[in-house]
């Protein structure tokens, strides 16, 4: 039997599986009813900021300085994968960590204009909804994009990942992952 072990923590998970429901949420709600689609925003903007607090001070595998990495590592890991040569990682990989960084800076930048478009200074401004709207379209593409990048990591590495979001754990590094 292969040794597992506990990669991401219970904040992690719940903060990830419940901003995948909220945003369904707001997607669900963008027509109306409007006092719903700003609760769940609201609801969004308190679990993102959460989650930068947990980045910091977090375990191991949450900490933003475990996976954020530089645009270097990220397209040289980027080219790795292309050849067919990337190492396994227990947390995010580069290309990994670009994308959460990504999704929590759009998803920050939705929340924020749906926010500024309550109050007096956006209230009724087609331009600020229209930045909304466009922020909520990248969310989905980039979190196609992640779904993506999950299913060949685990074709790649033979390894639930999304099974890994739910359990928290991973297959422990082997002689073969460091090569």
């Amino acid at each position: 039997m292969t040794d597992r072990v506990r990669v991401w923590d219970g904040f992690v998970r719940l903060f990830h599986w419940s901003l995948v429901a909220l945003i369904a949420g707001v997607w669900l709600t963008a027509e109306g009813p409007k006092v719903l689609h700003e609760r769940l925003g609201y609801a969004i903007a308190g679990l993102i900021t959460a989650r930068l607090v947990w980045g910091l001070i977090g375990p191991r595998h949450a900490r933003f300085a475990d996976f954020i990495r530089g645009p270097r590592a990220v397209l040289a890991y980027l080219r790795d994968l292309r050849a067919g040569r990337e190492r396994r990682t227990l947390g995010h990989n580069p290309a990994g960590g670009a994308m959460i960084a990504a999704l929590l800076l759009t998803v920050t930048g939705t929340a924020l204009t749906g926010w500024l478009q309550t109050t007096d200074a956006f209230w009724g401004s087609s331009a600020m909804e229209e930045v909304h709207e466009a922020l909520a379209t990248l969310i989905l593409v980039l979190a196609g994009l992640h779904v993506a990048g999950v299913l060949v990591e685990s074709l790649r590495h033979r390894e639930n990942l999304v099974l890994s979001m739910l359990t928290g754990t991973k297959r422990a590094l082997s002689d073969e992952d460091s090569m």
